[in-house]
């Protein structure tokens, strides 16, 4: 899976230099306002590039929930907001709330996304890497090939340590379900968590499990070529 998700990325970004030189991507871009399909195209030639996902204003979510994430904040300018992964979602949420604390754990990607936040005051992102010496509680695992069976206990506590509670927590990083538990705990009565790829049966266990009533947002997502899922929570009806 991973040498076909590879092989994908390699081909799109061939492509890119053809499709901007016979006009295409311009055409997109001139689309994208009024069509949500075409949105949809111009950014399946963004994929894995921050730089182009920050210029097209988008997170990497399903295109349905980006839309109504956006309607929530829209009501609340000044939403206090955590993120658990950090990336173009973390200059897109910067853009549309009074603050955003997000915590990383990849030490690569962490410098990269920081020089992106530079001129946003509301914004602070840390580094949370993986436990010095593993955790016992399988809870904390990760499976992600090149995470595989190291532990993320002070990733996942990292919003504990954060005082108050949050109009908006997104769960887009490591521990995903341990990140939900502790998300929960942390929800304004009126807060929405955000939790994407709930795909993964792992995560749809986790979903069940926490009580929250979901909304799962099945359908196009910025950058990928099939269908994805995003889930949106809340402790009231969605």
């Amino acid at each position: 899976m991973a040498f076909v998700k590879r092989g994908y990325v390699a081909a799109v970004r061939a492509a890119r230099p053809i499709a901007n030189s016979i006009g295409l991507i311009s055409a997109l871009e001139r689309a994208a306002q009024r069509h949500p399909a075409a949105r949809w195209g111009r950014s399946l030639f963004a994929i894995h590039d921050i730089d182009d996902m920050v210029q097209l204003d988008l997170p990497w979510w399903t295109m349905d929930a980006i839309d109504k994430v956006d309607a929530f904040l829209r009501v609340r300018p000044r939403a206090q907001v955590f993120e658990y992964g950090s990336g173009a979602s973390t200059i897109w949420l910067a853009k549309r709330s009074g603050s955003v604390k997000s915590v990383e754990h990849d030490n690569k990607w962490y410098p990269i996304v920081r020089e992106k936040l530079a001129n946003f005051s509301n914004a602070e992102l840390t580094l949370v890497s993986t436990d010095p010496v593993p955790h016992p509680d399988p809870a904390y695992l990760s499976q992600r090939p090149g995470w595989r069976g190291r532990t993320f206990h002070d990733y996942v506590h990292a919003i504990d340590r954060e005082t108050g509670e949050f109009d908006m927590i997104v769960i887009d990083g490591r521990a995903r379900p341990a990140c939900l538990a502790h998300a929960a705990r942390r929800l304004a009565k009126d807060g929405l968590i955000v939790f994407d790829n709930t795909r993964r049966a792992a995560y749809r266990e986790a979903i069940a499990a926490s009580g929250l009533q979901a909304y799962r947002s099945m359908g196009l997502a910025a950058c990928l070529p099939d269908a994805d899922e995003t889930t949106l929570l809340r402790k009231s009806p969605v």
